[in-house]
């Protein structure tokens, strides 16, 4: 299970109610290797993730994903760009049986309702760019995302949309 933080001297994760969540329980967040990339940002940062699924139509991926886009794109906002060139990301580590998968049909997160504390030290994400060209990510920086959320979100691709509030204009969740 995986954490992404800007600040590296966390040393224990106590359970806490996001200023937006949809349920009044306090919990530690995290997300495993195939969630991962969605947090490949600077925290604040708006984002909206498309991927390919079994259930995925062609139409969809060759309208949203596009030629020679694989079968992942992530997007952002232009305001965003130098941001994600300098933030220092940093990803820790937490034992899996601590957490149980949140989401249905398919878990987008894990969370615990105890303090955790990490395996160890934080690690450096490093280039944000850089991971995405490695994992074949195709990565869009926009004017707007909600034309691209509009279009995401009524596709039959997997998608997450995370902090669109933050989104300019904001994005209603």
């Amino acid at each position: 299970m995986l954490h992404f933080s800007e600040d590296p001297t966390v040393e224990s994760f106590v359970p806490h109610v996001a200023a937006t969540a949809r349920q009044g329980t306090a919990y530690v967040w995290a997300v495993d290797a195939a969630r991962a990339p969605a947090y490949w940002f600077p925290r604040q940062c708006p984002r909206v993730a498309a991927w390919v699924t079994p259930t995925s139509r062609d139409r969809d991926v060759e309208g949203i994903l596009g030629p020679g886009g694989g079968d992942r794109v992530h997007a952002t906002e232009y305001r965003w760009l130098e941001r994600m060139r300098t933030v220092e990301l940093f990803a820790y580590r937490f034992p899996a049986h601590a957490f149980e998968p949140m989401g249905e049909p398919e878990p987008h997160a894990h969370v615990t309702t105890r303090a955790v504390r990490p395996l160890g030290p934080p690690e450096p994400v490093g280039d944000l760019f850089a991971l995405h060209a490695a994992a074949g990510i195709a990565l869009r920086i926009l004017p707007d995302l909600r034309e691209f959320w509009a279009a995401v979100h009524t596709s039959t691709l997997g998608f997450s949309g995370i902090r669109l509030r933050n989104a300019v204009p904001p994005i209603p969740g």
